[in-house]
């Protein structure tokens, strides 16, 4: 093969750039035919910002044969973009709604069905990627009679034209529906080589592949659900584990002082370390490729992984460059669940809705729904958005919230024990929220019926 065919193109998994060989960059001061591999090392996507690492191959792949007679670049295609539990869901609801209607699912992954939250409890079970699966996106496809393109980015939309542009060529819709998702995201002075994020089968994968040669040291940063959740899960699978938060105790944004305070004590009760009030200053990897930590306050400690669970951020590219309203995530209807131009929906992790993100499992369905049938016409009803129970998965202590508490609304203690704690928060003389904190007694539970205030 010649130098001429031979020219490669790496996608940058950040932002879905293309640095094609041939072209270089010469903005950057890559002259064309610059082999990747002659990149210097601290060189920078022109679009986002990465460093080459966060760059892959891509692969020249064949657009697939249209199934179920769908029609690529077809004005009566539905394209969803994004195959997790929000864009798998939608689809089901599409084919519910109308089940010849011309369905393609964009994934930038193989788009296999798994349930994410398993992931925080995952590994104290032994559970292998393939027992995480629950079915192969192609598979799923297939029997769905839906177009499948994975492992393939979106890389812009032009809504005047109502078409993408992908790494595998221009797509046409009648109705664009955006189940992005959200990333955990990585405090920038980290370097993102020497933390997992485990927010996704793939990195789960990898993660879990290195943990279960031996018993190994575990730092995780940030003490929100997902980082107590994962120390949890670590601990029964093992681990040593160290909590590391900016904040004085686990569960700060959730939980009042008391319920906090009990909490940790059942933390350090499993031999769970937990580091409040510290700032990474710095990592770095050691010669054997552990990490060294620099804390703000309490100089360094050494462990085997950096896990980062502070929290979850919409990529707001393809948004911006569509002109789509943002805040917080893509900013819907809050009723309709249709962005600012009205030929795309969206739901999930990704959206938004009166500027609040929207980041619960339990909505999605009722978010799906809508959507198909609002596209279907099968009926005009919309979404009706309400505050999910949040259920801690936790073995050491239970928690259980319901309702939207206010951070400076006061608690209400109903009943405290040595094992349980039950509070509630009143609103304009209404009660609006109700944490459970241990087991409730069967009855005081009857206690709470015989009241009327179940939420």
């Amino acid at each position: 093969m010649s130098e001429e065919q031979d020219w490669k193109k790496y996608l940058c998994r950040a932002c879905g750039l293309i640095y094609d060989e041939k072209l270089g960059d010469p903005d950057s001061g890559l002259a064309p035919g610059t082999r990747f591999e002659d990149i210097p090392d601290d060189w920078e996507c022109p679009l986002c910002g990465v460093t080459k690492e966060d760059f892959e191959l891509l692969a020249a792949e064949p657009m697939p044969a249209c199934q179920g007679g769908v029609q690529v670049n077809s004005l009566e295609s539905i394209v969803v973009i994004g195959a997790g539990i929000a864009g798998w869901s939608v689809v089901d609801e599409l084919k519910k709604a109308d089940p010849n209607l011309p369905v393609t699912l964009i994934s930038a992954c193989s788009a296999d069905l798994y349930h994410k939250p398993e992931l925080s409890i995952a590994l104290s079970k032994q559970k292998s990627r393939d027992q995480l699966v629950q079915e192969s996106g192609v598979s799923k496809a297939e029997r769905l009679g839906v177009q499948l393109l994975n492992h393939t980015f979106v890389v812009s939309i032009d809504v005047e034209r109502r078409c993408l542009r992908t790494t595998r060529g221009e797509m046409s819709y009648r109705y664009l529906i955006i189940a992005q998702g959200a990333k955990a995201s990585v405090p920038s002075h980290i370097p993102k080589a020497f933390a997992w994020r485990v927010n996704h089968l793939d990195s789960w994968s990898a993660l879990q592949s290195k943990l279960q040669q031996s018993s190994q040291r575990v730092a995780i940063l940030g003490s929100g659900m997902i980082g107590c959740e994962l120390a949890e899960d670590l601990m029964k699978a093992g681990h040593e584990v160290t909590l590391i938060s900016r904040d004085a105790l686990p569960l700060c944004s959730l939980l009042p002082d008391d319920a906090a305070q009990r909490y940790l004590a059942r933390l350090q009760g499993v031999n769970i370390s937990f580091l409040g009030l510290q700032e990474i200053i710095s990592v770095e990897e050691t010669h054997s490729q552990k990490k060294k930590i620099l804390l703000s306050s309490l100089g360094e400690i050494e462990v085997d992984h950096l896990i980062v669970a502070t929290g979850l951020e919409t990529d707001g590219r393809l948004a911006s460059q569509a002109g789509i309203d943002f805040d917080q995530g893509i900013r819907v209807d809050p009723n309709t669940l249709k962005t600012s131009n009205e030929y795309i929906y969206a739901l999930g992790d990704c959206i938004s809705l009166n500027g609040h993100p929207c980041r619960f499992i339990e909505p999605i369905i009722k978010q799906a729904s809508v959507i198909a049938k609002q596209i279907t016409g099968l009926t005009k009803s919309g979404y009706a958005h309400t505050p999910p129970v949040i259920r801690l998965k936790s073995k050491v202590l239970p928690i259980e919230l319901h309702g939207t508490p206010l951070a400076n609304n006061d608690w209400k203690t109903l009943y405290s024990s040595d094992d349980c704690l039950v509070l509630e928060q009143y609103q304009e003389g209404e009660l609006s929220s109700r944490l459970n904190v241990g087991v409730i007694p069967s009855a005081f539970k009857q206690v709470l019926i015989n009241r009327g205030t179940q939420l």
